[in-house]
């Protein structure tokens, strides 16, 4: 690195991947600093630099001798399992700081010698205190998926049964197995199962009442007058709930009722064309149901506003997606189990375009993913205030 890299680094100040450090002392401390940024994307600790300045302070020979071997010590012996860094003495008019570059890992969750697991949180770190997000760091390296998780209770209690065997029927050609056993045995052949057990997948999209197994996973839908979010007035509400296709269902028609029919070219008497394409709703809404987070405990949000149409997912993008690389048409699948039978429950097609479709038939839509507060936002704006 070179010294006007590394000082425009320090003009930016620090940051969820950057840290400053004066000195290093404290061999638990560090291999702390270390297994947060592992655990995040990785990062860059800078140490000889005020943290609170920005300043370099610097580092004489027997400093950064004594540090380089703190640090080799803090990543193979007190960071489990053991990360590989990289240092590198820069020099910046005499004063010398050393950079450490912390690689994002590929064995999450990382955790310290007492078995804690840290994460990031802004330009500081904290503790991992819940199952839910150790498993969504599992999830991040194909350790563990939310949809797989067994619920309790045996299947044939919470199973819809006719309408998967007429799902199956359409699907496979044939008729349902019958006999629990014989179901249990297609339900763990068609990843919707195990032991007996239905898997978070097959209770959204199979069970009789999916929310009285996980009464977190439906959506909130609110129409508000204005432009902004107000607590005391609202036009219309609903949580809906119900398998994903009648999620699908009713949250499209909750939004199609708060929009507008517009002439768009026709003739005078013409019923007009809803002033958002309703293919549009359909991409952004599926897209919503089938990628979204579901280690994290908390509905879909649905805002409707006189300006646009908000549609909040639990979850920031996954696999180290982007707004940008969305736009392009990249794309990671976070629930493959759900994705692969909505080819046959709802308007699904499954390759990728549904952003891109989205973007062609009607442009003015914003993404905001929010990595911080992990929620993945998208807001349609409506034609009059465009």
């Amino acid at each position: 690195m070179e010294a006007l890299e590394l000082l425009e680094i320090l003009s930016g100040g620090e940051t969820s991947t950057v840290q400053f450090k004066e000195d290093v002392t404290n061999v638990r401390s560090i291999a702390q600093e270390i297994t947060a940024f592992s655990n995040a994307k990785g990062g860059r600790l800078i140490i000889g630099v005020n943290d609170r300045t920005g300043n370099i302070k610097g580092l004489d020979f027997q400093a950064i001798q004594r540090i380089n071997n703190l640090l080799t010590t803090a990543a193979n012996e007190h960071v489990k399992s053991a990360v590989i860094i990289s240092t590198e003495t820069v020099d910046v008019n005499g004063q010398k700081t050393i950079v450490v570059d912390v690689p994002e890992g590929a064995n999450k969750p990382y955790r310290d010698n007492d078995g804690v697991v840290w994460i990031k949180n802004g330009s500081d770190k904290r503790k991992v205190t819940s199952n839910e997000e150790t498993a969504q760091l599992l999830q991040r390296v194909a350790s563990l998926y939310a949809e797989n998780i067994l619920l309790p209770r045996p299947a044939s209690e919470h199973l819809d049964l006719n309408y998967f065997r007429a799902f199956y029927q359409k699907k496979y050609k044939r008729d349902l197995p019958t006999g629990e056993q014989a179901l249990n045995q297609v339900l763990e052949n068609l990843y919707l199962g195990e032991e007996g057990k239905i898997n978070l997948a097959c209770n959204l999209l199979f069970a009789k009442n999916p929310q009285r197994l996980t009464p977190d996973f439906y959506i909130s839908a609110v129409w508000f007058p204005g432009t902004a979010i107000t607590h005391s007035s609202y036009l219309s509400s609903d949580n809906i709930g119900g398998k994903l296709a009648n999620q699908y269902e009713l949250g499209k028609r909750f939004i199609i009722s708060t929009l507008r029919k517009v002439q768009a070219g026709q003739s005078f008497n013409s019923l007009g064309l809803l002033e958002i394409p309703e293919d549009v709703i359909d991409e952004l809404l599926i897209n919503a149901l089938l990628h979204r987070d579901y280690f994290i405990k908390d509905s879909i949000k649905v805002f409707v506003f006189d300006d646009r149409v908000e549609i909040k997912s639990p979850g920031k993008l996954p696999n180290s997606l982007t707004v940008e690389r969305i736009k392009q048409g990249l794309r990671r699948t976070r629930n493959a189990t759900l994705n692969s039978f909505a080819f046959d429950l709802i308007p699904y097609r499954g390759v990728g375009s549904g952003i891109l479709r989205s973007l062609e038939l009607y442009p003015n839509i914003d993404f905001i993913n929010d990595e911080i507060g992990e929620q993945f936002t998208v807001i349609i704006k409506r034609p009059s205030l465009i």
